[in-house]
């Protein structure tokens, strides 16, 4: 049986041999990672997923980012994921519990958006999730415009342009954001 709970005090390592285990060790040159660069996880919104035995075999980490707008205003934004699972235990359910935990808990106290990178038939049939927000959204790196996607609570409108990146930088135009492809 799968537990889900909080990622804090996983251990560093632990974390990275399994997201080094499902994406290999140059997930770093992702986009994603360069979105969230500099930026801490969430505690708060960060969970695990733990065998009968204990041992990790899930994680979804969310991170603090910002729609930095051509006003210089920033959007704040929760980015989610990785959402990683030990190859073993793949289709299984375990990223669908871990997303189930977070929606739970982001529905029970709203706050900033949540924005990622991912299947837009998965993600939008089960938690909601679109790319009818970012069709102007300018990230560091390539992506698949359909794939990048928001969550918002009912009544929030986001911007329709600017350049996804950390949160609480300044970012300079055109050098640190490219337009999604």
């Amino acid at each position: 049986m799968t537990r889900i709970g909080e990622l804090a005090g996983t251990g560093d390592a632990a974390i990275t041999a399994l997201l080094d285990a499902a994406f290999g060790p140059a997930r770093h040159g992702r986009t994603a990672y360069r979105i969230r660069l500099g930026m801490a996880w969430f505690t708060d919104l960060s969970f695990a997923a733990f065998d009968s035995d204990g041992q990790l075999i899930g994680t979804l980490q969310s991170w603090p980012v910002a729609l930095h707008g051509p006003d210089g205003r920033e959007t704040p934004l929760i980015m989610v994921g990785p959402v990683a699972v030990v190859p073993a235990m793949q289709r299984h359910g375990t990223g669908r519990a871990l997303m189930d935990r977070l929606i739970e808990t982001v529905d029970l106290h709203p706050g900033d958006p949540l924005v990622m990178i991912g299947d837009p038939e998965y993600y939008g049939r089960f938690w909601g999730f679109s790319a009818d927000a970012t069709g102007d959204w300018a990230v560091p790196g390539p992506v698949e415009r359909h794939r990048l996607l928001t969550r918002a609570a009912p009544g929030v409108v986001l911007p329709s342009a600017g350049s996804l990146g950390p949160r609480g930088t300044a970012l300079v135009a055109g050098a640190a954001a490219t337009p999604a492809v």
